[in-house]
């Protein structure tokens, strides 16, 4: 059965942040909110995990994972970047936008793409999604919970418990979260792709 917690949105209690960063750090998945729409999260090296995520999902292996990170310091070690585009991101986040780049070696391998060897990252725009982050001291490895032939993600907490009750360990419930994933962004191939149209604006990259 998963735990359930209740999490103030603008002032998330320390101590069930602590506790869920604890959990995570101890190989849990974790149902959480972000400032696009709730996912699920697990620790970077978690391989169980990740195949959770998968199987809840019903993902195949050219699905990009969302590393989660607190701040650009967390997403250089994470993905290789140059000036341009450094500048391109940093004035569009924190923000509902995850940007596909070359991974560097931090990466482990099965969160790759296994063609093009890159990582989806972003820096979330959400108070609960940065307290859990800043304990954790770590990227979140993320997907968006949207279940498979669902049109849109699960909005608020207490359904996900409900319907996902033994398939994560714990959920994280701050409120009514969006429907709406992010935009998607790759600066893979040099060029600029909007791959995917969402809750960002995708007007400052085109």
């Amino acid at each position: 059965m998963a735990r359930y917690l209740d999490v103030h949105p603008e002032n998330p209690q320390p101590r069930i942040i602590g506790g869920v960063a604890e959990s995570i750090r101890s190989g849990a998945l974790v149902a959480y909110p972000t400032d696009s729409c709730y996912a699920l999260g697990c620790r970077m090296g978690n391989r169980d995990g990740l195949d959770r995520i998968r199987s809840i999902r019903d993902l195949d292996d050219r699905h990009h994972f969302t590393l989660m990170c607190r701040n650009f310091a967390q997403l250089g070690q994470l993905v290789q970047i140059d000036n341009d585009v450094f500048r391109a991101i940093k004035a569009a986040t924190p923000g509902s936008y995850t940007f596909i780049l070359p991974a560097t070696r931090e990466v482990p391998r099965q969160l790759l793409h296994p063609k093009k060897r890159t990582v989806g990252v972003r820096i979330p725009d959400h108070v609960v999604t940065q307290a859990l982050l800043a304990e954790l001291d770590e990227p979140l490895v993320s997907s968006t919970l949207l279940l498979p032939d669902e049109a849109e993600p699960l909005t608020q907490g207490w359904e996900i418990k409900e319907r996902l009750d033994h398939v994560v360990d714990a959920v994280v419930d701050s409120g009514d979260c969006g429907t709406e994933p992010t935009t998607v962004v790759d600066f893979s191939d040099g060029a600029v792709e909007i791959v995917r149209r969402g809750a960002g604006d995708p007007a400052r990259f085109e």
